[in-house]
């Protein structure tokens, strides 16, 4: 005879990796100075590019309190906005600008993702918890929590790739927002557990607003709603709101169980200051990052073609050699719906390259995608994965996002192959990109501010020393904008 036993029901102990994560919060200290650094210059790029979003209706459309006309005392500021909002509405306002025109940095290894989406709640707690007189932070502290989410959501996406089954790499914003904003409010070890167990309880989004035929705007705002979420999980722990100790383990129900098929989750490294230091930025191109070197050979190309007096129009085949992860992401046919659909088509991407010799936030949208050329171009175009471009992109001593073009002309001349292996925001490029990274800020505050606003946001942003030692509530306020 079989028997069927019930579950046990004994409380379980809490999962390694949740135990993991919130002991790096609450115990580790970062002695890097190339992390703190890296952080300096990916907190001024993070604002710029929220900054740079409030010209879009699309953006500013979704941004403000859910019920008009709310402001709260005391409450965060929005950057670049008369916004003052409880933190968790904050936490989606900076988190959907820092999104919107996908400028932000980036992560690439088994997942994906943009580590400085994380910004949105670390910025509005600390603001909130400052202006409410419940904590006295400094920039140095902002820094900090910027480290340390960036090396959570970095680690976790190095072996696992929730892509796989379909889920949106924002889990991972989530999970890390939510230990360090507990850990920015104080919660003892229990209730950062409680908290940090809550993020992986909860549904998590799907995929399909990334991908054809579904691509749109929510890509745009995933993350906003991510990081608010985990300022809403974290203000829940806070109050004793209970937690879930094998929430990945648990059989049949566990998020390992139920999410990844019965895999479990893997940490290849422990948490340190890896990820900061490696965190990949855009600098000159808007686009998804798989494409980025896709759009710098593209420019050296229009080059070329204006160089020999050949026309676009000439050109019969345009051969993208490139990594697995452009094929499955941004390899694009047929109709483009919007500016999400256009900025995940990496042939769009080439296309506006070759013709303009540029790639800007405004050419995604509808007035330059009109342009009969760019669809010809994209008929034209063929992605093939290279097998040694995909293994160098996962090779931890390279990390490249390599893509090469290769143009022929209706007469059966050819232009030679223009490959790029590391995008200009790659760490292996530290030295070139960071001044141009310093100018792309410089332009987005400037393109927002008048001369006296904004010379004080530089004054203030460019020695990293009397950023870090600012208290948060006076740097935040530069940014303040009336109504």
């Amino acid at each position: 005879m079989s028997s069927n036993l019930a579950p046990s029901n004994d409380r379980a102990a809490w999962d390694a990796l949740l135990v993991d994560i919130v002991d790096y919060v609450r115990d580790t200290s970062i002695d890097s100075a190339l992390a703190y650094e890296t952080a300096h210059y990916c907190l001024l790029d993070t604002l710029g590019c929220g900054l740079e979003a409030l010209s879009f209706p699309a953006c500013t459309k979704l941004l403000g309190p859910l019920v008009p006309g709310t402001v709260v005392e005391n409450g965060a500021r929005v950057p670049g906005t008369g916004h003052v909002l409880d933190p968790v509405q904050a936490a989606f306002n900076l988190g959907a600008m820092v999104r919107w025109l996908d400028f932000n940095d980036t992560w690439l290894a088994a997942e994906w993702g943009h580590p400085s989406d994380n910004l949105g709640g670390i910025l509005a707690a600390a603001d909130w918890l400052c202006r409410s007189g419940r904590a006295s932070l400094r920039m140095r502290d902002v820094l900090t929590a910027m480290i340390k989410a960036h090396e959570i959501q970095g680690v976790l996406a190095l072996r696992n790739a929730f892509n796989r089954v379909g889920l949106d790499h924002v889990l991972l914003v989530k999970v890390a927002s939510t230990a360090v904003v507990a850990g920015m409010l104080g919660l003892d070890r229990g209730r950062m557990l409680n908290a940090v167990s809550l993020a992986w309880v909860d549904g998590q989004a799907l995929r399909t607003y990334r991908h054809a035929p579904n691509t749109g705007s929510r890509k745009s705002w995933a993350a906003g709603d991510a990081t608010s979420r985990a300022v809403r999980l974290a203000l829940m722990a806070e109050t004793g709101e209970m937690g879930y100790p094998s929430v990945l383990s648990a059989p049949t129900w566990g998020f390992q169980d139920v999410s990844l098929r019965g895999q479990p989750l893997q940490v290849e490294r422990e948490f340190g200051s890896y990820v900061m230091e490696n965190v990949l930025f855009k600098i000159r191109y808007p686009a998804e990052f798989h494409g980025q070197t896709a759009v710098e050979a593209a420019i050296a190309l229009h080059r070329q073609l204006q160089a020999a007096g050949r026309s676009v129009q000439e050109i019969e085949q345009v051969v993208i050699r490139t990594q697995q992860a452009c094929v499955r992401i941004i390899d694009k046919h047929g109709p483009l719906h919007n500016p999400a659909d256009r900025d995940h088509c990496v042939q769009y991407m080439v296309a506006v390259a070759l013709l303009h010799g540029r790639l800007e936030a405004t050419d995604y949208e509808d007035a330059v995608a009109a342009d009969p050329r760019i669809d010809m171009l994209r008929a034209k175009m063929q992605c093939v994965e290279d097998p040694g471009f995909s293994a160098d992109y996962l090779d931890p001593g390279k990390r490249s996002i390599a893509n090469g073009l290769a143009v022929r002309f209706d007469d059966g001349s050819e232009l030679p192959e223009v490959v790029v292996e590391y995008p200009l925001g790659h760490a292996r490029r530290r030295s070139e990109g960071m001044p141009l990274l310093l100018e792309k800020f410089q332009r987005h505050v400037s393109n927002r501010f008048g001369p006296a606003q904004r010379q004080d946001i530089l004054a203030a942003s460019e020695d990293p020393v009397a950023l870090a030692a600012m208290p948060v509530q006076d740097y935040v306020g530069l940014y303040a904008r009336e109504g």
